[in-house]
């Protein structure tokens, strides 16, 4: 299950936002750190959506980008869809064939430590075809004080090092088995569970990896309807036993 490896490999970052001109340039910066730490046969690409943005999203990811990637607007409004352009505008510009490009999927409002990519491509050298990674948040300032431990008892990461849990802030998926699963579907929340559905369903090789973790930030009103904001928000007042009233894709 392993590649040749000195062969070539190309990565794309994916990124959808919305109104992100806040946060967007802490995720593009951490971005930029983890490209640099790729070996001198990973060529990469950065790709911004800014959905339905009515600030200066597509402006500043173009300004800190130059030549690092590509910035696009979308009307979408809908994040599924949204990682879907991202996907579609990746694989147009790569350089190489879909078995040799990787797409890491994060999030506007994420920071990614600078291992980040070299993981995801140390994996893909390896043979595996997708990686599903963790997520942590880097302040609760907007919840009450009991959220974070809330959280983090909810959080369930197995002493193996693998997870229950997808995040389509901390997704990689090799572009040919992204194709071969039909790629991102247009759902307006758990996108990335439909996704990784279905490459299960094909068999092709997946793994979990606590090792492979992103920050995203705590903030209590997200993006998407019932995606990670909306059921980290649920940790107040009501603790966790109203979680049971989302579906598990919004846990997760």
């Amino acid at each position: 299950m392993s590649h040749t490896p000195d062969l070539p490999w190309h990565v794309a970052v994916l990124i959808p936002a919305r109104n992100e001109e806040v946060l967007l340039p802490r995720c593009l910066q951490s971005v930029l750190r983890a490209i640099a730490a790729l070996p001198n046969n990973v060529t990469a690409d950065v790709i911004v959506v800014a959905d339905c943005c009515t600030d200066a999203t597509e402006q500043l990811a173009l300004d800190m980008l130059q030549r690092a990637g590509e910035a696009m607007r979308s009307s979408a409004g809908n994040v599924g869809a949204t990682r879907a352009l991202a996907a579609y505008t990746a694989l147009a510009r790569a350089p190489l064939p879909p078995e040799q490009c990787w797409l890491a999927n994060t999030d506007a409002d994420c920071e990614v430590p600078d291992g980040w990519l070299l993981h995801q491509f140390q994996l893909a050298q390896e043979g595996w075809a997708a990686v599903a990674g963790i997520v942590d948040v880097d302040c609760f300032a907007e919840h009450e004080p009991a959220v974070e431990s809330r959280f983090r008892m909810s959080y369930e990461l197995y002493p193996d090092g693998t997870h229950p849990h997808v995040h389509g802030a901390n997704l990689g998926v090799r572009a040919d088995a992204y194709l071969q699963a039909g790629g991102w579907g247009a759902q307006p929340t758990a996108e990335d569970h439909d996704l990784w559905h279905r490459l299960r369903q094909l068999s092709v090789p997946c793994c979990s990896d606590t090792r492979l973790e992103v920050l995203t930030s705590g903030r209590r009103v997200g993006r998407a309807p019932l995606g990670f904001a909306g059921a980290l928000a649920r940790h107040n007042t009501c603790g966790t036993a109203t979680l049971d009233n989302l579906p598990e894709e919004a846990l997760a």
